[in-house]
């Protein structure tokens, strides 16, 4: 599902789990009366991917003029947060966060760059709300956007994955290949908990983390 996280974090704000864009976008408005939700999908990706900003209710300035003041203005209900850049590295999801041109606050200030964690995406995927699923073509009930990460792994019983014969029957008996995979997995496993109870450097943990990663 990398690819598909990958996405979903370029499509929704990483502070408020709002789209970033809206039925004020004509494109927006017509991609989500898609009926395939594949499609759907992947055209509001394409309208969010852009959007460097979460946008918010712009306050008016007390000397604005009385005909701006009676204008309808836009609520797109966003928290205003600046969004990352995200990019893939193999099984590794990073953010850049640039300053936006314009703001004199942050205009001199270095890009910062950090990773996306597992944690970290699996907060901002429980934040998007259950319309907001149904308008990038996703399923409440099938495959909402929480469940692409795993966060328990189940152990199939050892019927699931019998022994094997070596030797056409005569042989001795070894494992199944599953059973050795998930032995992996266990291990790699203890090593990520034995490094955190250690209080190991965040690198030597890292490194254990993507071990783990590549196992699962």
């Amino acid at each position: 599902f990398m690819t598909k996280i990958k996405k979903l974090l370029e499509t929704v704000c990483h502070n408020c789990g709002k789209i970033l864009v809206d039925e004020s976008n004509p494109a927006f408005a017509d991609a989500i009366r898609r009926r395939d939700p594949k499609k759907r999908f992947d055209l509001v990706w394409r309208l969010c991917k852009p959007k460097m900003i979460c946008e918010t209710t712009m306050a008016l300035e007390d000397d604005a003029p009385p005909d701006k003041i009676k204008e309808p203005r836009h609520d797109h209900g966003g928290c205003g947060n600046i969004q990352p850049e995200v990019r893939r590295e193999g099984l590794r999801l990073t953010g850049t966060w640039k300053a936006q041109k314009g703001d004199e606050e942050n205009e001199g200030q270095q890009p910062e760059k950090k990773p996306i964690t597992p944690q970290m995406a699996l907060n901002i995927f429980r934040h998007i709300s259950t319309e907001d699923i149904k308008r990038m073509g996703l399923s409440n009930d099938y495959a909402r956007p929480e469940w692409m990460i795993i966060t328990v792994l189940p152990v199939p019983p050892p019927p699931v994955r019998p022994s094997i014969s070596v030797d056409g029957g005569n042989g001795p008996r070894g494992e199944d290949d599953l059973t050795y995979k998930l032995g992996d997995i266990i291990r790699a496993n203890g090593n990520v908990r034995r490094c955190e109870t250690e209080g190991s450097p965040a690198h030597v943990v890292n490194e254990f983390e993507q071990l783990l990663q590549f196992h699962v």
